[in-house]
């Protein structure tokens, strides 16, 4: 249940919900009240163990903060603070320079209610096309960050596991699972200290939104618009960009399902390029089902508090093997449509990482995937450049106990003995499958592409075919796939695979 509006601020929101025309909606810090074009926002007179909104200057310079940070990502929705005020006569009454201020109140753009992505994703209408732009805008806010200096992530997140294992006690989640869970949080941060510590000093910590979930995402103007970033803790905010996704990334995998947090996934690694958030993700997801857990327990919803706390134990499960998974052949293959029918369903949560010559090749030259290149993108140094970097891809990423799909043409036979080399050189399982199928069969896949990262035109499959031989000789793990059916190629390669790599739940 939410803590009641203070006695204190009741005439601030009596005049509020009568400028609404409804009640308002409430937090346990908040309550907001929605009219036609305009929203209130007003912070409670409370305190907490993380904030104190008890004095009237507290509240007015939390919500200058909340109105600053989330003109970052939706300066059409947020406006500006305005003084609630009572003239001599004790009418109240919205800004001005007279009377005395009673309160202050964030003002905003209303928002449909239907146009929040919790409710866009309860009536199960998260598009892919949704689900990609929200993954560009993530990337695009992520990189326009400036980094931070000197943070000490690891103990940022040890403080972080104690913390929302006290609140989760509080909440009344059953003791016994929280300490075999308190157990595995504390036993992978001590694999992880070092990792976290690079990646702090390689300027992945930064200020971000740090509580992206589901429900603080809207449709604006057409487009997913990140709001309501966490504004009252700078320390809880000062975070691995990966724990700041990794909020995302847990809610579609538990209020959605594995494939959408999948796309989301491997679209925001094409466009920002952090190979190496597979090794750490595992710690991140279960830290965010462990917060979402307690949040849930605490407002009385407990079927929800017990789901999130189940998966954050499976987040934290003993891995199975790794694997890299090489998926080739000539243009219009299939290479692209299979490694993404297949990412959802290997590995752990959120499934296999996708790494994607063209995607790389389009994120080397800063532009979207969908964005065509001139032809000198693609000269031999373009072409040696992405294949280093889809090397290091795979060698960053693999050790993780994720599964990698490497999605390339692999025509050149001493890329495919290098990335078999580079997986045998991590002691990590490898499977390269040459796609085939029928040139007129290629060609027509060519032809009916639309917003795609490959640039190949038929002109260019028919010179690739005429120098590159269609059954390739193979070898060190490589095998030839019919490709002619895509879903019996996929039933195929799942087969060839074999269980050991299929999902962990």
């Amino acid at each position: 249940m939410a803590v009641a509006i203070p006695q204190e601020q009741a005439a601030a929101a009596a005049f509020l919900a009568t400028l609404a025309g409804a009640p308002p909606r409430e937090t346990h810090i908040s309550a907001v009240f929605v009219g036609r074009d305009t929203a209130w926002k007003m912070k409670k007179a409370v305190r907490f163990p993380y904030l104190d909104f008890t004095t009237l200057a507290a509240r007015r310079h939390f919500l200058d903060r909340e109105l600053t940070l989330n003109r970052r990502t939706a300066p059409g929705i947020y406006r500006d603070v305005v003084a609630i005020r009572r003239d001599a006569a004790g009418r109240l009454h919205l800004g001005g320079d007279h009377g005395e201020i009673i309160e202050f109140v964030l003002r905003m753009a209303a928002v449909a209610e239907t146009d929040f992505f919790d409710r866009i994703a309860a009536r199960q209408a998260l598009t892919p096309a949704l689900l990609c732009s929200l993954a560009d805008g993530i990337a695009d806010f992520h990189d326009r960050l400036p980094p931070v200096a000197g943070w000490d992530s690891a103990g940022a997140f040890a403080a972080l596991i104690a913390e929302n294992l006290t609140a989760a006690t509080q909440a009344g989640l059953p003791a016994a699972d929280l300490a075999a869970l308190a157990e595995a949080l504390r036993g992978v941060l001590l694999v992880l200290r070092e990792t976290l510590t690079r990646r702090a000093a390689q300027g992945f910590v930064r200020r971000g939104h740090g509580d992206l979930h589901l429900g603080n995402v809207c449709l604006w103007e057409g487009r997913p618009t990140l709001f309501d970033a966490l504004e009252f803790d700078e320390r809880l905010a000062t975070i691995d960009l990966g724990h700041d996704i990794g909020f995302l990334l847990m809610d579609l995998d538990q209020r959605v399902d594995r494939k959408a947090a999948n796309l989301v996934f491997n679209r925001y690694l094409a466009r920002h390029g952090d190979y190496e958030l597979p090794l750490v993700l595992p710690l991140f997801l279960a830290l965010r089902a462990l917060i979402r857990a307690h949040v849930e327990a605490a407002r009385g919803a407990s079927e929800w508090g017990a789901q999130y706390l189940a998966a954050a134990r499976r987040y934290l499960a003993p891995p199975g093997p790794g694997l890299v998974l090489a998926i080739g052949g000539l243009p219009g293959s299939g290479k692209s449509t299979l490694a993404r029918r297949l990412a959802a369903g290997l590995g752990p949560a959120p499934g296999a990482l996708v790494v994607r010559s063209d995607e790389i090749r389009k994120r080397l030259h800063g532009v979207s995937p969908e964005t065509r290149l001139p032809p000198d993108a693609y000269d031999q140094a373009s072409h040696d450049t992405v294949r280093r970097v889809l090397l290091a891809a795979t060698a960053a990423a693999a050790p993780s106990h994720h599964a990698v799909i490497v999605d390339a043409s692999f025509l050149d036979p001493s890329l495919r003995a290098e990335i078999a080399a580079t997986a045998e050189t991590l002691g990590i399982p490898f499977r390269g499958f040459w796609l085939q199928a029928p040139l007129p069969a290629l060609a027509a896949r060519i032809a009916a592409r639309h917003d795609d990262a490959s640039d190949a035109t038929i002109a260019v499959l028919h010179r690739l075919a005429a120098t590159a031989p269609a059954s390739p000789p193979l070898a060190q793990g490589w095998q030839s796939i019919d490709a002619s059916d895509i879903p019996r190629a996929r039933t195929e390669i799942e087969a060839r695979v074999g269980s050991s790599h299929m999902p962990l739940g």
